[in-house]
């Protein structure tokens, strides 16, 4: 297959192993701030827990306070919309919801009240 016939989706990354498409994950963090290791935890965190299901996260340097997470271009954490920053736990919760919703996240998961 020539590197031009890959479909494309979104920036999401092609899996050569099944051939098929996984989601990205981008967290946008400030530079100024000094948030790297904060993303790079949370990356981590992703990465630990969606294994199989991710085909990247990737971090993008950043300025003036932004610490957003997309999955696929679309914004699901962002610092100042949500007031502060992403509990591991809450994230996986909200990326779950994009990428795999009938997965179990086990003690990460939402309590059953909710």
């Amino acid at each position: 297959m020539s590197m031009l016939a890959i479909p494309r989706r979104n920036c999401a990354h092609w899996d050569w192993n099944s051939e098929t498409m996984k989601p990205r994950i981008t967290i946008t963090y400030c530079t100024q701030c000094q948030w790297l290791l904060r993303a790079g935890w949370l990356a981590q965190e992703l990465l630990s827990t969606f294994a199989d299901e991710l085909g990247e996260v990737a971090l993008r340097p950043g300025t003036g306070g932004i610490f957003n997470v997309e999955c696929d271009g679309v914004l699901v954490w962002e610092r100042k919309r949500d007031d502060g920053f992403p509990q591991a736990a809450e994230l996986k919760q909200r990326i779950r919801d994009l990428i795999s919703p009938d997965r179990s996240l086990g003690h990460s998961d939402r309590r059953k009240s909710e």
